[in-house]
């Protein structure tokens, strides 16, 4: 995942989410979709996290 971006796990997710609300997966594949959707999840809001103290960074900067 170190090579993922964000907008790339963002679609990843929102695939998962929409295979599981329109019920295409089973059971067996619902386990590791939701395993999966976990990882991305925690990807995306390390990438927020990391991005938001870059642009605070900046902005003290140039104050």
């Amino acid at each position: 995942m170190e090579k993922m971006t964000y907008t790339e796990a963002k679609k990843e997710l929102e695939q998962i989410v929409t295979a599981i609300e329109t019920g295409e997966l089973d059971v067996d594949a619902l386990t590791d979709k939701v395993k999966r959707a976990s990882q991305l999840i925690g990807f995306c809001k390390e990438k927020l996290t990391k991005t938001d103290k870059e642009l605070q960074k900046i902005l003290d900067d140039i104050s």
